[in-house]
């Protein structure tokens, strides 16, 4: 299925107007665009681990279809969806976007459901590379408020080479944009040791012929 190309202008316009808009293939700007809903947020000064920044993130949002509903200030993404944002990445078959009232318009909240994966790059306070976290469930809640994102239905979190596992269903774990992770329910956390190069012993000094001295 052909992917479809909805600007902020037309997501600002279904929120502004009455009634209800669905977006439909033929609504694309052309057969090779690409399929993209941004979405600013003013006032929001964050990006990856939170360090301030002087431009405000914008949320790109690539599905198959979408459906607006301007008196819900909500839109509907389904198939192949795909979230890219200065915060986060996710990935699912359905996400659902709340939008802020009022002014300065902007994501208020999304809940993504089916199959959910969410990657965040912490950074390393020393300047070396990214930390990065990878959250799988069933369904993801990301406030923007807060930059909290809630993992629901056996959720699991992998960093590096350790993952931390949900043991029941019923288990939630919460991710905040500093990278913390904070579990209410009963887990198990796998710790793997990184195995050391293995070192190649140092080769003994050979010991010089001693000169024999005669009387």
């Amino acid at each position: 299925m052909r992917r479809q190309l909805i600007l902020l202008a037309l997501l600002v316009a279904s929120v502004q107007l009455c009634g209800q808009t669905r977006a439909s293939p033929a609504a694309s700007a052309s057969p090779s665009a690409k399929p993209e809903t941004k979405l600013k947020e003013p006032g929001k000064p964050l990006a990856a681990g939170g360090s301030a920044t002087n431009e405000s993130p914008i949320t790109e949002i690539y599905a198959d279809e979408a459906f607006f509903d301007s008196n819900k200030n909500m839109g509907i993404f389904s198939g192949h969806v795909k979230v890219t944002d200065p915060r986060f990445n996710l990935q699912s078959d359905k996400l659902t976007v709340f939008i802020k009232k009022g002014e300065g318009q902007g994501l208020e909240k999304a809940i993504a459901e089916g199959t959910v994966a969410v990657v965040r790059d912490r950074p390393d306070p020393n300047g070396g590379p990214p930390t990065r976290s990878v959250g799988r469930s069933d369904k993801a809640t990301y406030v923007a408020a807060t930059g909290d994102v809630e993992l629901v239905g056996t959720p699991r979190v992998q960093e590096g080479v350790n993952t931390h596992i949900a043991t029941s269903p019923d288990t939630v774990m919460v991710v905040n944009q500093s990278g913390q992770l904070t579990t209410h329910g009963p887990s198990r956390t796998e710790i793997r040791q990184q195995p050391k190069d293995e070192q190649k012993p140092e080769p003994k000094p050979q010991a010089s012929p001693k000169a024999s001295v005669k009387p």
